[in-house]
């Protein structure tokens, strides 16, 4: 078989790896030039945060509905995140497609809403046509645009006027940095109507009970086990009894409460108890489990957060720990099982 040729090297690798390097250096400063414009867009609404967004915000607040958030295109885009910010952080609220409610969907807004109409140039024509119809609807109208003498503006209520933007789009056309600039006044907006708002914890636990953020806001009382899936003994219980106990409980938790003549905790049982007891010898199972017990366990109550509770369990470097009530009665049991099911 006849040799393979060899090939010859590239003359024209050098100028082929300086027009690449050329090539990518135009693309960071691009993407560099898009940052810095956009970051401009937000740095410029600082100043003009006045009044009207004091007024938008008691409006909010003063609405007994919902608060109806509309934009067309990439505004629709934006109008859609921030209704699902302030539904998930206390304020009810949907989104509405500005042609769809044009066709039928007008009939979600009631007279106690409040629409938020969101436009870079206030001339959106699915905007316009719908206005009239909200106001014989009788729900009130927020303008978020960047010009305060468009269309828009002058058939709302009231104005949140985000200024001149100049896009990040080579062209001048993509909507870019106006469409950061209405999601940045929108999101200081809705954290304003929140740091207003009594809504704590509790409440965002309550909206958000899927995902890493709902489960660190959970309480023990939802995780733990109880009734007959919190096994508890009297201290003077045999030992015998105690590891029954433990062995019934559906889930079998490898622990068993220890509570006084009064129902009260005084210590925990544990399957590592049994396995030293058995390691030293000490196999009478006729003693009484509060004499073998550990005593004065750590504890939690029902209404602490279970990553507290995760805590506790990491630093003590224990799998179980009893949930007392304001008398020290363990109403739960939560095994490190739980807290891992929660992802904590």
């Amino acid at each position: 078989m006849p040799a393979r040729p060899r090939l010859k090297p590239s003359r024209d690798r050098r100028p082929v790896i300086r027009s690449l390097e050329l090539r990518r250096a135009a693309h960071i400063a691009s993407a560099r030039t898009v940052l810095m414009a956009e970051a401009e867009a937000v740095r410029g609404l600082v100043e003009r945060v006045g009044e009207s967004l004091s007024e938008a915000v008691e409006a909010i607040l003063a609405c007994t509905g919902r608060v109806v958030v509309t934009g067309m295109g990439k505004s629709g885009f934006i109008a859609q995140k921030l209704s699902a910010t302030f539904a998930s952080t206390g304020t009810p609220s949907l989104y509405l497609h500005p042609a769809e409610a044009l066709h039928g969907d007008l009939g979600r807004v009631v007279r106690d809403d409040l629409v938020l109409a969101l436009s870079n140039s206030g001339a959106t024509g699915e905007l316009l046509r719908l206005l009239p119809a909200v106001g014989r609807i009788g729900a009130r109208v927020i303008a978020v645009t960047g010009d305060a003498a468009s269309p828009l503006a002058r058939s709302a209520d009231l104005v949140l006027d985000i200024g001149p933007v100049d896009e990040a789009c080579p062209m001048g056309l993509a909507p870019t940095a106006s469409t950061l600039a209405l999601l940045a006044i929108g999101d200081a907006l809705a954290m304003t109507v929140l740091a207003n708002r009594e809504f704590g914890s509790d409440e965002y636990a309550l909206l958000h009970p899927g995902g890493s953020l709902g489960q660190s806001a959970r309480r023990v009382v939802e995780v733990m086990r109880r009734g007959d899936q919190n096994p508890v003994v009297p201290e003077k219980a045999p030992l015998s009894r105690a590891v029954a106990v433990m062995t019934r409980t559906p889930g079998r938790p490898g622990a068993t409460s220890v509570v006084d003549g009064k129902g009260r905790l005084v210590g925990i049982f544990t399957d590592g108890d049994l396995r030293r007891l058995v390691e030293s010898g000490r196999t009478d199972f006729s003693v009484s489990v509060g004499t073998v017990c550990g005593r004065h366990p750590k504890t939690v109550r029902p209404d602490q957060l279970v990553r507290e509770a995760a805590q506790i369990l990491r630093l003590a470097q224990v799998d179980q720990l009893p949930v007392t009530d304001e008398a020290g009665k363990p109403v739960g049991l939560l095994d490190i099982q739980d807290v891992l099911a929660e992802r904590l």
